[in-house]
């Protein structure tokens, strides 16, 4: 009873939606599904948020949307509506009882909460050692991360996205509830890429998260009182309830997750290198990305025949070259491209969508400098 054609390893954003495309496609309808996670996915533990035109397949659950960003730096100041896009947040909370219960009222789908201890391949199926049973599947999409996956190499630089962020509740109306603090770089870059990050919830409650983009974790208390000193500085607020907390880091690299790969065991989500390396932003490119890896499932196709690396992965691996070399003046490319161009324009190229001529422009509104020496650094 412990054979399975496919066992999902995490049941995180890239475990249940590769689970979800399973159950809605008949292909699998013969198929036994294993889910496995050692956490039973019962409370708030993160939040995603992306940019959308119109409504996508998530509008079930999104928690916020917001109309309009801001975005500020030392000599930029920008409020802008961002139509036709949407800025939507979804909580875990509401994205793991959704999906988990269409799962759980599945047939061929089974949820297994246990912790994993290690994989075993031979040449027919893998062995998956937990910590109260043995299972056996034909292959595996294992979405549990590890640093070390990117760090044993010196190819690519390793950045992280780090960040710690409290949802906190005031006694008096302080927030523009229509509007995203996308990033605000006018707090202390200390020699990294720093800045703030504000979602109101409403006019009194807000998630206010300190975002640093560097190699380095910080000691819990200096995110902290980087916050404490925010809500003084920027709201004039000295009162208020934090209600939750909430803290992670999200892997910045070009480096090609796939020689991790084998014939049944497939890394998905983070671990598979499916974070968008200039910007950590997750969830949509796994929306993106689920669909082809199903597709090389039901075409019986190797695993690693699905690539990542296109134009896009070439202008994110020089943008992170130019943060590893000089991190404390990442505000300043920030600042120099919400300065020239319109929110709408760089969402469409973080979307990987835009021509060629408008790479062009976007990438005229970086400062040349820094790049073109990346650009050499990588040639010679």
């Amino acid at each position: 009873m412990n054979e399975y054609d496919y066992i999902i390893i995490g049941a995180g954003a890239s475990g249940l939606l590769l689970a979800d495309a399973m159950l809605n496609d008949s292909f699998f309808d013969d198929k036994r599904i294993l889910l496995l996670d050692k956490d039973p996915k019962n409370s708030n533990d993160r939040t995603w948020c992306f940019w959308e035109e119109g409504d996508g397949q998530f509008e079930a659950i999104i928690h916020k949307r917001w109309s309009s960003i801001h975005f500020q730096g030392e000599d930029v100041l920008k409020r802008t509506d961002i139509n036709p896009y949407s800025y939507k947040m979804i909580r875990s909370i509401d994205f793991y009882k959704y999906y988990l219960g269409r799962i759980k009222e599945s047939s061929h789908i089974t949820f297994v909460q246990e912790s994993m201890v290690y994989l075993n391949e031979s040449a027919t199926e893998v062995t998956v050692k937990t910590t109260n049973n043995t299972y056996s599947g034909k292959f595996i999409f294992n979405s549990l991360f590890d640093y070390k996956m990117a760090t044993g190499q010196k190819k690519y630089p390793v950045l992280q996205q780090h960040f710690v962020g409290w949802v906190i509740k005031t006694e008096k109306p302080i927030f523009n509830a229509n509007e995203v603090t996308y990033m605000d770089f006018s707090i202390p870059q200390k020699g990294n890429t720093r800045f703030m990050y504000v979602l109101p919830y409403s006019n009194n409650t807000a998630l206010i998260e300190y975002t640093l983009f560097s190699e380095q974790l910080l000691p819990k208390a200096e995110y902290e009182a980087a916050i404490k000193e925010y809500i003084v500085d920027r709201f004039q607020c000295k009162t208020y309830e934090i209600i939750e907390k909430e803290a992670g880091s999200i892997p910045m690299t070009a480096y090609d997750f796939r020689e991790h790969h084998t014939r049944r065991v497939r890394y998905i989500g983070t671990a598979g290198g499916w974070a968008k390396p200039s910007t950590g932003y997750t969830l949509m490119s796994t929306t993106n990305k689920i669909p082809k890896l199903i597709e090389l499932i039901k075409q019986g196709k190797p695993l690693q025949k699905m690539k990542l690396k296109n134009k896009f992965w070439f202008y994110d691996m020089l943008f992170l070259d130019v943060l590893h070399h000089n991190n404390g003046n990442g505000h300043a490319i920030f600042e120099s491209i919400f300065k020239s161009l319109k929110p709408q324009m760089v969402f469409k190229f973080l979307d990987e969508k835009t021509s060629l001529k408008e790479d062009i422009i976007y990438i005229n509104s970086c400062p040349k400098a820094p790049f073109i020496k990346a650009l050499f650094r990588r040639l010679f």
